[in-house]
């Protein structure tokens, strides 16, 4: 696959994730210093999430879904532009900066991320439809407790790890159950990474900034 041949500025169409579901709690991880790089990502000019029209429309159904049984939605990544992407390429293969290794992949090597899949050369994140995600408890106002924090590259971070307790694990199936009901694929590594099945984009990756003005030009 000729991958600079099929990335695209194009924001046409794409959404603001907050303007199609008004209340839902954003953390943009990749916008902040608190990544398992340790700096704000290149691309991500604003902390907003942005997805296709498509996968935002299924993403309003499970927010609908899970506030219903007392949860919100948290987002912590959405829309990641291919110059995201080869900011974590270049990291890991040049950068001699392991700062952030005891917090996100403390018995990993960074070439090791690659190689198990934790961090992919071309994301499915830049095709538009895929959304990094947690629960919210209504009740305390805080994140569900999922086993692991987001983006702890860790066998303890696979959606079907035996090494988290009871509860953990029915905290990631509510959440993997509702994401796959409605329509999203789930993958083996990570309980929060979840990508729209029937993606508009499938073969195409886009490269325009993390910016609602962007899209709103």
């Amino acid at each position: 696959m000729d991958y600079k041949k099929q990335v695209t500025m194009d924001p046409s169409g794409f959404v603001v994730l907050a303007d199609f579901i008004p209340g839902i709690i954003q953390e943009i991880r990749y916008h902040s210093t608190y990544n398992f790089i340790g700096d704000r990502i290149d691309g991500y000019e604003e902390p907003c999430a942005l997805l296709t029209k498509e996968a935002a429309r299924a993403l309003k159904v499970v927010n609908g879904q899970i506030n219903a049984m007392g949860y919100r939605l948290k987002v912590f990544d959405a829309y990641r532009p291919a110059m995201a992407v080869h900011h974590f390429v270049l990291w890991g293969i040049e950068d001699l900066d392991l700062r952030m290794k005891p917090y996100f992949y403390p018995d990993l090597e960074k070439q090791e991320l690659f190689a198990k899949g934790y961090i992919a050369k071309q994301s499915s994140h830049s095709r538009g439809s895929a959304v990094d995600l947690t629960l919210l408890d209504m009740k305390t106002g805080k994140e569900v407790d999922m086993g692991s924090p987001f983006d702890l590259f860790s066998p303890l971070s696979h959606p079907d790890c035996k090494e988290v307790t009871e509860e953990q694990y029915k905290n990631r199936m509510l959440l993997q159950n509702v994401m796959v009901k409605n329509g999203f694929a789930p993958i083996d590594c990570e309980w929060w990474h979840f990508a729209l099945k029937n993606e508009p984009y499938p073969d195409t990756y886009f490269d325009f900034p993390v910016s609602s003005s962007y899209l709103r030009r």
